[in-house]
């Protein structure tokens, strides 16, 4: 085994783990947007719900609670979407 491959992905770790540690709030768009529920891949969400905590936080793909920033007008054009949470 390298040492400094060791080393050099520990340190890596070091530094992108509170990173990931730290997310919070997709900041909202400036464009005029609404939220979509129910589209967003795995781990592609904007924000949390009850189950997770926050952006890129959703564990499974289409999670009805999950949503993301999308152009107003847009979430109703794709299937699955909608513009309120589903329970």
């Amino acid at each position: 085994m390298n040492i400094s491959r060791v080393l050099s992905a520990a340190i890596a770790a070091a530094v992108v783990l509170p990173s990931i540690a730290s997310a919070g709030p997709a900041p909202v768009p400036t464009y005029d947007n609404e939220k979509c529920y129910g589209i967003a891949a795995k781990a592609a969400n904007d924000c949390g719900t009850a189950t997770h905590s926050c952006a890129g936080t959703a564990t499974k793909a289409k999670d009805p609670a999950s949503w993301v920033y999308l152009p107003k007008g847009t979430c109703e054009k794709i299937a699955g979407g909608s513009t309120s949470a589903k329970t």
